[in-house]
């Protein structure tokens, strides 16, 4: 599926390095569609911000002044569920991106990502993707499967069909290309999903893509 660049996309920066901002900021705003409504160098000021600028996407680092990420993560998710949280970050950590996940971050970069990399991680996940540095995918995803299986059993209560949806959420699908691949509507997708969310007790299907990707092999 092509992204569409013409579409406008408000973006957040959370960061307490002033030059880091700074840098995102410019490069951002020289993209096409993309506008910066809003930036914090803390979780409190960041929580009040986003819920007055409403943006699309918000690049949130891990390690701030007040607290880590997560719990801001956590706090948007309930405020501002439409948005689209990026946690951008020096540390390749797996337990950290497990956190991320796990917290509702629907993607996890570097910092040392380039523009093109960055841009269109930001044009993907507004789009409704989900996604992983490629330098940190393999090692998660290693660390994923090698957990525990599913201990209460909730994949066993999805259908065959729910399952599929799961699997393909987890491959970085969107749900319209979910649709094409299944011969479904874009509505039916959406009831599949949020029956799967519903089933695993879960909320985001960045972490329904973590879930299966631990739970469903």
């Amino acid at each position: 599926m092509t992204v569409d660049i013409t579409k406008h996309i408000r973006i957040f920066l959370v960061d307490d390095h002033f030059v880091v901002r700074t840098g995102l900021r410019t490069l951002l705003q020289e993209e096409s569609g993309f506008e910066v409504v809003g930036e914090a160098d803390t979780i409190a000021k960041a929580a009040i911000g986003i819920q007055a600028a409403n943006p699309d996407v918000i690049l949130l680092d891990v390690r701030l002044p007040d607290g880590n990420g997560f719990k801001l993560c956590r706090e948007v998710r309930k405020t501002n569920a439409d948005a689209k949280i990026i946690m951008l970050t020096s540390y390749a950590d797996n337990d950290i991106v497990y956190e991320s996940m796990l917290a509702g971050a629907d993607g996890y970069l570097l910092k040392e990502i380039d523009k093109e990399g960055l841009v269109r991680a930001i044009r993907d996940v507004a789009d409704g993707k989900s996604i992983l540095d490629p330098s940190i995918t393999k090692a998660v995803l290693s660390r994923l499967k090698s957990g525990e299986g599913d201990p209460k059993g909730r994949m066993n209560t999805l259908s065959n069909q729910e399952r599929r949806v799961l699997e393909l959420v987890a491959a970085g699908k969107t749900n319209k290309e979910i649709a094409v691949d299944l011969g479904l509507s874009d509505k039916t997708v959406k009831n599949y999903l949020s029956n799967v969310l519903d089933k695993l007790k879960l909320s985001r299907r960045s972490q329904a893509a973590v879930y299966f990707t631990q739970h469903g092999h």
